[in-house]
């Protein structure tokens, strides 16, 4: 994978070197004395390194904010689905229901739920107006951007027909699925299927989806402020260019027959730089469905599966394997 991604950089900066390597080369053959100071140059590099450490770390704290919020939402699921399973009962009922119409509408509350997951994930990785356009070289680690097919494959089976039909024509799906949710909590109450405190509690946690959704919306619609990744890209590109330039003037020091080592080690030095700026323009929007990102697919999987196991359901839905060491 480090091949696949920087190949084209490494061929870049061997042959930039090489081209400084040899003009020093033939200056030097020429009978002309070109030293240039790597002082000058090393203190750049340092202020360019805190940069980018910096840069990194608030592209990190984005990614782990979104994944400690996916983290809640697979914790608060598994609250609905007991709450669901265990509260909704003929205990309260002035008029009781069948067994079988209860674990129907069991079933069609969880899996509305399961709905929100995935309308939930894919309303999160529609792209946006600053969302990157990543080369084709990297696009087989990009999940790509949902479209109406995805939506009828992985969210509409959980639905009612009519009711996905209304759900999909919304602005926001995923906000008028917990409506949908809220309003059958709301019938269950008047049916008298669960009583006073059940309802609040219930409603506590559509009222948690709402918050949850609601900081994954911010993150999305937020960019990482664009002077910090514009300038941090620029000041890594001044840096690479002088690089060479430096080393082979340190390296001349040692003998004329010692510049060539200025090459190697102006691509490994380069490849950390510009590894450093990837790393953290690819982690600062967790969820856009790249290799760095939030796995929300197999969060979204991994709860599916839970909840369906609280219905007592046998067939359930493979888990989401890593593919090439990437989990989306």
């Amino acid at each position: 994978m480090i091949v696949e991604f920087a190949w084209k950089y490494i061929i870049l900066f061997t042959l930039w070197a090489t081209i400084i390597f040899y003009f020093f080369h033939l200056m030097e053959h020429w009978g002309y004395q070109i030293a240039f100071p790597y002082e000058p140059l090393g203190t750049i590099g340092i202020a360019v390194a805190f940069y980018l450490g910096f840069k990194n770390s608030q592209s990190y704290d984005r990614f782990w904010e979104g994944r400690k919020i996916w983290g809640s939402i697979v914790n608060s699921s598994r609250t609905w689905g007991m709450y669901t399973i265990d509260f909704v009962t003929n205990l309260h009922a002035t008029n009781q229901v069948s067994e079988e119409e209860l674990k129907a509408i069991r079933q069609r509350i969880i899996y509305r739920h399961i709905a929100w997951l995935h309308g939930l994930r894919l309303h999160l990785r529609q792209q946006s107006t600053f969302s990157k356009n990543y080369k084709s070289r990297m696009n087989k680690y990009l999940s790509g951007r949902p479209d109406q097919a995805q939506w009828d494959r992985e969210v509409a089976p959980c639905l009612d027909q009519k009711e996905y039909e209304f759900l999909i024509a919304r602005v926001n799906t995923p906000a008028q699925i917990i409506k949908k949710q809220s309003e059958e909590v709301l019938k269950l109450r008047e049916r008298g299927l669960i009583d006073d405190f059940r309802h609040m509690e219930m409603m506590r946690i559509l009222e948690e989806f709402y918050n949850l959704q609601g900081k994954c919306e911010r993150i999305k619609s937020t960019p990482l402020p664009r002077q910090y990744a514009f300038f941090g890209r620029l000041f890594v590109i001044i840096f690479l260019i002088l690089l060479p330039v430096g080393l082979v003037g340190l390296f001349s020091q040692m003998g004329h027959s010692f510049m060539w080592l200025a090459i190697p080690f102006n691509v490994i030095i380069s490849w950390v730089f510009i590894t450093m700026e990837l790393v953290g323009d690819s982690s600062e929007d967790p969820f856009e469905g790249y290799v760095n990102d939030v796995p929300m697919t197999a969060l979204s999987v991994t709860i599916e599966r839970d909840l369906r196991d609280m219905l007592l359901e046998t067939d359930l839905p493979p888990s989401t394997q890593a593919v090439e060491g990437v989990l989306m």
